[in-house]
C-alpha cells in the first residue's frame, strides 16, 4: 500500500484500494520514510481485513450475549428489574476503564498482540459465566463481576483497532477499514438478536453463553497461530527525529492544545451518547408506539441497513480521497451526513408517524449515522498516528461515559414528560452541537509531530 499522490492536506495518500489485487511491498515505497515499513503487505492486508471483521463480528455476540439472556436469567435467578440493570450495567463500567490502557499498550508493543489477549479474555469470561452462575445461591454478584470483566477485557479493542489502523494501513483506506470493522458489529448484533435467539429458546441460555465463548476463543487461536506466532511485526510508529512519541505530561499537553483534537472529542462525544440513547431506548418506542407491532421487524431491519450502509460510506470516502480531495474535507462531509442526516430522520419521528414510517425513518438514521466510521471515528489516525490507540482510547472513554449519562437523562425525561418528542430532540440537540464544532475546528492534519514547546 504504498504512498503516490499528495492529498489536498499536504500530505501522502494512495490511489488505490485494498482489495486491489495489486501487490505491495515496503521495498516499493519510493520516498523512503520510516512509517512505509508499518504498512502491511497488500495480500496479507486482505487476510486481516477478514480476520478483523470476524473479530468484531464476535465481539458484539459476546457483548449481546447477556442482555439477549436477561430475561431468561432473572426468571432462573428470581432478579428484580434492579437487579438486572445492575448486572447488564457492570459492563459499561468496566468499558470505561481499560480505554487509554488497550490503547497506549497497542501503541508500544502492536495492536495484533493487544487484540488476541482481548479475545481470548473476554471469550473465557463468556464461556465461564455459566460456571459462574452455578457456584452459590448468590448470582447477582458473580453475574455483575463477569459483566463487569466482560466490559474490561473488550474495552481495548476498538483502540487497539485504531492504533493497528494508523500504522498498517495507508491514510485513503483507513476509512474503509474502520467501516468493515463497524458493519462487523452490526452483524454481530443481528446474529445474537436472530440465532441467539432461537439457541436460547431450543438449549436454553447457557448455550449461548459457551458457543459464542467457544467460537471467541477459536478466533484468537487462528488469528495467533495463522498471523502472529513466530512472526515479528514492528511496535510503534516513530515521529520527528526519529524519536518515539511518548505518552509524558508534556506531549499530551501539547496535544490537548490543538483545537481540531478537542473538536474530534467532542463530536466523538455527542455521536456515542446519541448511539447508545438509540440502541437502549427505540425498542421501548416501538414497543409504547406500537404495540402489536412484530418485535423482529424494528430489532433487526434497522441493523441490517445498516451493514451495507457502513461498507458504502467506507468506500465513499476512500474513493473521494484518491480523486484528490481533501482528507479533512472527507471526513467532515461524511461526519455532516452522519449526524446531520441522521437528525433529519429523526426529527420525522417526533410527528404522527404509521409503523412503516418509523422503521424507515429510523433505519435510515442509523444506517447514515455509520458513515462516522469514515468521519471522526478515524480522525484519530490523522491526527495523531503515533499514539492514535491512547487518544482513541481516551475520547472513547468520555464517549461511553456520556452515552451512560445521557440514556439515564432520557429516561428520567420519559418518565416525567410521558413524551418522545423530549427525548428525540435531545438526540438532535447533541448532534448538531457535535457537528457544528467539529466542522469548526476540526481538521485532519498531522499534530503529533508538532512541538509546542
Amino acid at each position: 500500500m504504498a504512498d503516490k499522490h499528495t492529498s489536498g492536506d499536504g500530505r501522502k495518500d494512495f490511489a488505490g484500494s485494498l482489495l486491489d489485487p495489486k501487490v505491495y511491498s515496503a521495498i516499493d515505497a519510493a520516498d523512503g520514510e520510516q512509517g512505509d515499513q508499518n504498512l502491511w503487505p497488500r495480500p496479507l492486508a486482505r487476510k486481516w481485513i477478514l480476520m478483523l471483521f470476524m473479530g468484531t463480528c464476535l465481539l458484539f455476540c459476546a457483548r449481546m450475549v447477556m442482555p439477549i439472556c436477561a430475561v431468561s436469567m432473572a426468571a432462573t435467578f428470581h432478579w428484580s428489574k434492579i437487579d438486572s440493570g445492575l448486572v447488564l450495567g457492570g459492563f459499561f463500567w468496566g468499558y470505561c476503564f481499560t480505554q487509554i490502557l488497550g490503547g497506549h499498550a497497542s501503541d508500544k508493543v502492536g495492536g495484533e498482540r493487544v487484540l488476541v489477549i482481548s479475545a481470548t479474555s473476554w471469550a473465557l469470561v463468556t464461556a465461564g459465566t455459566p460456571v459462574l452462575a452455578r457456584l452459590g445461591s448468590n448470582t447477582l454478584i458473580p453475574m455483575a463481576m463477569a459483566r463487569f470483566l466482560m466490559g474490561l477485557f473488550q474495552g481495548v479493542f476498538f483502540p487497539s483497532l485504531a492504533s493497528l489502523c494508523s500504522q498498517r494501513v495507508v491514510e485513503g483506506e483507513r476509512g474503509f477499514l474502520m467501516s468493515t470493522m463497524h458493519s462487523g458489529c452490526h452483524l454481530g448484533t443481528l446474529l445474537t438478536g436472530g440465532l441467539g435467539s432461537l439457541m436460547l429458546d431450543q438449549y436454553g441460555w447457557e448455550s449461548l453463553f459457551y458457543s459464542v465463548g467457544f467460537l471467541s476463543g477459536l478466533w484468537a487461536l487462528i488469528v495467533w497461530l495463522c498471523f502472529l506466532r513466530g512472526k515479528a511485526y514492528p511496535t510503534q510508529m516513530e515521529t520527528k527525529n526519529n524519536s518515539q512519541w511518548s505518552l509524558s505530561t508534556a506531549h499530551w499537553l501539547s496535544l490537548f492544545k490543538k483545537p481540531s483534537v478537542w473538536a474530534m472529542v467532542f463530536a466523538h462525544m455527542c455521536i456515542c451518547s446519541t448511539s447508545y440513547t438509540l440502541l437502549s431506548w427505540l425498542p421501548t418506542y416501538f414497543k409504547e408506539s406500537f404495540p402489536h407491532a412484530k418485535g423482529w421487524v424494528y430489532n433487526v431491519v434497522p441493523w441490517f441497513a445498516a451493514i451495507p450502509s457502513a461498507l458504502v460510506g467506507g468506500y465513499v470516502s476512500g474513493f473521494l480521497i484518491n480523486q484528490g480531495y481533501s482528507v479533512a474535507c472527507v471526513r467532515k462531509t461524511m461526519q455532516f451526513l452522519a449526524m446531520g442526516g441522521s437528525s433529519i430522520f429523526i426529527m420525522l419521528l417526533s410527528g404522527a408517524v404509521t409503523f412503516p414510517s418509523a422503521v424507515i425513518f429510523v433505519s435510515a438514521a442509523i444506517s447514515i449515522g455509520t458513515f462516522t466510521s469514515s468521519g471522526v471515528s478515524v480522525n484519530v489516525q490523522d491526527l495523531a498516528p503515533s499514539c492514535a490507540g491512547a487518544l482513541y482510547g481516551f475520547m472513547n472513554m468520555l464517549g461511553a461515559f456520556m452515552g451512560l449519562v445521557m440514556v439515564s437523562v432520557s429516561g428520567y425525561l420519559i418518565e416525567v414528560t410521558l413524551s418522545w418528542t423530549t427525548v428525540l430532540s435531545l438526540i438532535i440537540l447533541a448532534n448538531i452541537t457535535g457537528l457544528g464544532v467539529f466542522l469548526f475546528f476540526g481538521d485532519a492534519h498531522r499534530v503529533d509531530l508538532e512541538d509546542d514547546s
